[in-house]
């Protein structure tokens, strides 16, 4: 099925899949806002034998579709503990025949042992935190890695037999020029991965590179950043890449299957500090620092730190506002046809921000796609 379908993006709905988190990291990237830390390694085996213990105690489910260990740095664990969390969701709910079992990584954490003992543990699915070819982008971003360690692991993991491979891609750093970001598209197209996620650099709140921004330091421009935007959409897109969504690309067959269930609301288990999941209609997150959360676990409650039932409103908007960010857009239903009534929706309709294709929504104008949300965010509730 084509990335982009209608039918790969409905499908997704009935998926089931679990999110594992894995927190631990070398160093704290100046523009992260996840759930990390770092000089924490002496809690890496407290924290499996957790993980392991919260995967036994979850009610038992459907077999999963997808799994997705992210983080954090993954790859901080030995592959051997990966493979065993991948085992102990295999035991406790089944995988179906064409699950996908993914880790995000770090190209220099990569090795060909590390390959094959993860290929040998069930994962087929890999994503490098590449972010730039540019070292000085490298450097500006925090990262740990060279260009070359990014080839080297995409390498490595095909050889090693992974099914699909992926790369990230951060654009609008500071400093960065056009020449700089075209060069890095066209290097990751070069190395031929599966999928691309191509991003542009945020600025949270409480980030080091927030508090250097306040300090001073130049903030990203959203004029340069849409401008990358395109350039990375009109390369990927002769390299024969489709997007699937407002940031990602792959090739038929590579689309992230985590991925096209979150965003048809799919159902997803949760596991590990911070991590959030959707079971029955109800969305929750876990106990977000480690120390409180390995302590929940220990002592035999679930590390829940709270969860949230939408009532069908919510649910309604929650739908629609979802849909919107995949290429394929979402039926119409309830929400839509009070966001194609309200004059926000009727201005985003006549800007061609939004497109009616047959009984679907679609966002026609990605870069905009932000100004949508805010317009479903926006309606009423009424009674669908």
């Amino acid at each position: 099925m084509e990335p982009d379908g209608v039918a790969l993006a409905e499908m997704a709905t009935g998926w089931r899949g679990a999110y594992v988190h894995v927190p631990f990291c070398a160093r704290v990237c100046p523009y992260c806002d996840f759930n990390v830390i770092a000089g924490r390694d002496d809690l890496q085996a407290r924290y499996l034998t957790a993980v392991l213990s919260e995967i036994e105690r979850e009610p038992e489910w459907s077999s999963l579709d997808s799994v997705a260990i992210g983080g954090g740095t993954p790859t901080r664990l030995p592959a051997g503990s990966l493979a065993t969390l991948v085992e102990g969701l295999r035991a406790r709910f089944g995988l179906t025949e064409a699950a996908e079992v993914s880790l995000e990584a770090n190209p220099e954490d990569w090795s060909d042992e590390m390959a094959a003992a993860l290929v040998a543990g069930g994962f087929n699915r890999v994503s490098f935190g590449a972010q730039s070819f540019d070292p000085a982008v490298l450097d500006g971003l925090g990262r740990l890695h060279r260009p070359e360690d990014i080839e080297a692991g995409l390498q490595s993991a095909r050889r090693s037999g992974f099914g699909s491979i992926s790369l990230d891609l951060i654009f609008g750093t500071p400093g960065e020029s056009v020449r700089s970001w075209t060069e890095s598209v066209r290097r990751a197209i070069a190395l031929d991965p599966d999928h691309l996620s191509v991003y542009a650099l945020t600025v949270e709140r409480g980030t080091a590179l927030s508090r250097a921004i306040n300090a001073g330091a130049p903030a990203p421009d959203e004029d340069d950043q849409a401008d990358k935007y395109e350039i990375a959409r009109d390369l990927l897109t002769a390299a024969g890449y489709v997007r699937y969504e407002v940031s990602n690309y792959a090739r038929p067959g590579h689309a992230c299957r985590y991925n096209l269930l979150t965003w048809a609301r799919g159902e997803y288990l949760a596991f590990g500090p911070g991590a959030h999941g959707h079971r029955s209609g109800v969305r929750y997150r876990n106990i977000h620092r480690i120390d409180a959360y390995l302590e929940a676990v220990e002592s035999g409650r679930r590390p829940e730190q709270g969860r949230d039932e939408l009532d069908p409103w919510a649910r309604e908007q929650e739908r629609l506002m979802l849909g919107l960010r995949r290429t394929a857009g979402v039926e119409i239903g309830c929400a839509g046809g009070e966001l194609e009534n309200s004059e926000w929706g009727k201005r985003l309709f006549a800007a061609d921000v939004l497109r009616r294709v047959g009984d679907r929504i679609v966002v026609h104008r990605p870069l905009l796609g932000d100004e949508a949300a805010r317009a479903v965010l926006a309606l009423a509730p009424v009674d669908c």
